[in-house]
């Protein structure tokens, strides 16, 4: 298999403004281009100093209900929808501006950033991509859920979930990850939630944001939102998208099939920092497959400096 030798990042900056889905604030963002080597960088712009969070599993700060990372005082939350974005569009490099602690919501799903990164126009670097490629099983697991990565030539997901509802109940969905693959089968995939959790969340400061406009909701026996569902099985969609969003702060891309039960997070998180201790099960290649990088096994991949050079 071949794989897309080059770094990319955007040709012009674009932006967008919305509601944090847990935080209720209004946002806007701007994303802009980034010099090759830089990663996902997040810039704090209402904070004093400007300061800048790298979009990193090590910057990691919390699980609750999303992702949130963190350098000091500066934080983002609910990354994985554009983390997801970035992977799926294969953006290595970006600055992405925030004068707000959450990226919007939009609506609920990775699609309206896929939509902005086409219109940045993705263009080649100069300098090769490299890609951490599975040698050996790597597994975390609590309590019934399950999360794996499995050698493979190419980035494969298959994922199950099983909840007690009559929308939900047992779902299962298989994927080989591709820019078409994302953008056809699981970009449009939006979050869910359930009708009865949404008063007590808000109680403890979440989804404070939420609505039909940017989530599925659901009550006992059907659906909120006037449209329906995109897809028949939607919800395991969207917790791929969410895997996606989180396996992307390795900050490289990943070769291996990830096999997933019911997982959060909060799992995912684990899953990374297992791999970077790990360094033996792992080693890092080139975009054609088979070229290796001669630093294999390295603990950190991709770790960007707090203060990115901007």
């Amino acid at each position: 298999m071949t794989l897309p030798p080059y770094q990319h990042t955007i040709t012009q900056k674009v932006r967008c403004s919305g509601i944090g889905l847990h935080s209720g604030l209004e946002v806007n963002l701007i994303i802009k281009p980034a010099p090759a080597n830089t990663g996902i960088i997040f810039r704090r712009t209402d904070l004093p100093g400007k300061p800048s969070v790298p979009a990193h599993y090590k910057y990691i700060t919390d699980t609750t209900l999303a992702t949130t990372l963190g350098v000091g005082d500066a934080s983002v939350a609910t990354v994985e929808h554009l983390m997801a974005a970035f992977m799926g569009m294969g953006i290595d490099n970006a600055l992405v501006e925030i004068d707000g602690p959450e990226v919007p919501s939009l609506d609920g799903s990775a699609a309206p950033f896929v939509l902005m990164l086409n219109k940045a126009r993705p263009v080649k670097q100069r300098e090769k991509r490299t890609y951490i490629r599975i040698l050996e099983p790597i597994q975390v697991r609590c309590e019934d859920k399950t999360l794996s990565i499995y050698p493979d030539n190419s980035l494969k997901i298959t994922y199950s979930i099983d909840f007690n509802h009559p929308l939900i109940q047992q779902q299962s969905y298989s994927m080989t990850f591709s820019e078409e693959t994302f953008c056809q089968e699981i970009a449009n995939a939006r979050t869910f939630g359930f009708l009865y959790e949404v008063q007590n969340l808000k109680e403890n400061g979440f989804a404070l944001g939420g609505s039909l406009d940017n989530a599925i909701v659901m009550d006992d026996s059907s659906i909120l939102n006037e449209g329906g569902l995109r897809f028949e099985n939607e919800f395991v969609r969207h917790k791929i998208l969410d895997l996606l969003g989180d396996i992307a702060l390795l900050g490289k891309p990943i070769l291996g099939h990830i096999v997933v039960h019911k997982s959060g997070h909060t799992l995912h998180h684990r899953l990374l920092q297992k791999i970077g201790m790990q360094t033996g099960r792992w080693v890092e290649c080139a975009g054609l497959l088979g070229q290796h990088n001669p630093q294999t096994g390295v603990g950190y991949v991709n770790v960007v400096a707090a203060t990115a050079p901007f």
